[in-house]
């Protein structure tokens, strides 16, 4: 298989803004537009393939027809044929809900479901924007539900600010929440599961309050203060420098100002290149797409090389 390119699967939020639109050029007519579904094996939200002959095609057909040769022999061992990872890029103009996710043997037991364990890359962040990551202290459970009761949960909450470039790893448990002015690329196992316990007292656009799920959340939640977030990592130029390495994905930094080819016959795992700046064109044997800033691109697991052909890129490379 070629390097493919899905549709991107755009999702309007209480929080979302224009910058998809503006800064990543998606087709978008919404000016509340949150996270642009890069790829997607979500069930009712499928990638389908937007380029070459496989165009129109949608993820969970390649994944029954090509199995390993698409996802790499030990990525079908592990999850079948479930698209092990989600990719998104999201834009907050205001802030989103405090909230956190479940590990996996809770999200199994509750709701048949993966854990979430995720990353952020920012991208773009206006002067002041911050991140809460964790907490500012080790909190006793009784003083986290009496927070809530009170309406003062943020006197916890422990702020980041961030710039272009700064990666966090946010594992399950942890608390957490994307500021305003932040356009960032996500990569998550596949879930959807998310427990939110704090929205600012918004309001939708019908005047309800959303959801929270305070119950599920207590008993869920990492209530010690921990600074292992920020991911320190190289940014050496033209050369593959690993940013996260975890049982459910592995990331890596590439910025690029010249071709550069990589054997992959010991990978045995998909691989994902998502473009966080300029632009490149990804070949192997059998073709070549073009990508550029807020394009994401999926090579197969049977790829036996790629060439990255570029005079100026900045990519996250995913594989498991």
């Amino acid at each position: 298989m070629y390097p493919l390119k899905f549709k991107p699967i755009l999702k309007e939020r209480l929080w979302g803004g224009t910058k998809l639109k503006e800064v990543l050029n998606k087709p978008i007519e919404s000016d509340i537009t949150g996270e642009s579904w890069e790829l997607s094996g979500v069930q009712g939200d499928i990638s389908v393939v937007s380029n070459g002959e496989l165009e129109g095609t949608s993820l969970q057909s390649l994944m029954e027809e090509e199995g390993n040769a698409l996802l790499g022999n030990s990525v079908v061992q592990r999850f079948g044929n479930d698209f092990p990872i989600l990719i998104k890029f999201i834009d907050a103009k205001q802030d989103l809900s405090i909230q956190l996710h479940p590990n996996d043997e809770l999200a199994k037991s509750r709701h048949n479901s993966f854990g979430k364990t995720e990353m952020w890359y920012i991208m773009d962040a206006d002067p002041g924007a911050k991140l809460i990551v964790g907490f500012n202290k080790d909190v006793e459970k009784e003083e986290y539900v009496k927070s809530l009761e009170e309406g003062t949960l943020t006197d916890l909450m422990n702020y980041e600010e961030v710039k272009e470039g700064d990666t966090f790893f946010i594992n399950t448990g942890k608390i957490h929440a994307i500021g305003a002015g932040v356009l960032l690329a996500e990569i998550q196992q596949t879930s959807d599961i998310t427990y939110r316990v704090f929205d600012f007292n918004r309001r939708d656009k019908d005047g309800n309050l959303r959801e929270l799920h305070t119950s599920l959340a207590v008993d869920a939640i990492d209530y010690e203060k921990k600074d292992d977030f920020r991911v320190n990592y190289s940014k050496e130029g033209d050369k593959v420098n690993s940013m996260v390495d975890c049982p459910y994905f592995k990331t890596n930094f590439m910025e690029l100002s010249k071709p550069m080819k990589q054997d992959l016959t010991q990978r045995d795992s998909f691989t994902i290149y998502m473009c966080v700046g300029g632009e490149a064109t990804i070949k192997n044997n059998q073709g070549s797409t073009s990508i550029k800033r807020g394009e994401t691109v999926l090579l197969a697991a049977a790829s036996h090389h790629v060439e990255i052909d570029t005079q100026h890129a900045k990519l996250l490379e995913v594989t498991i």
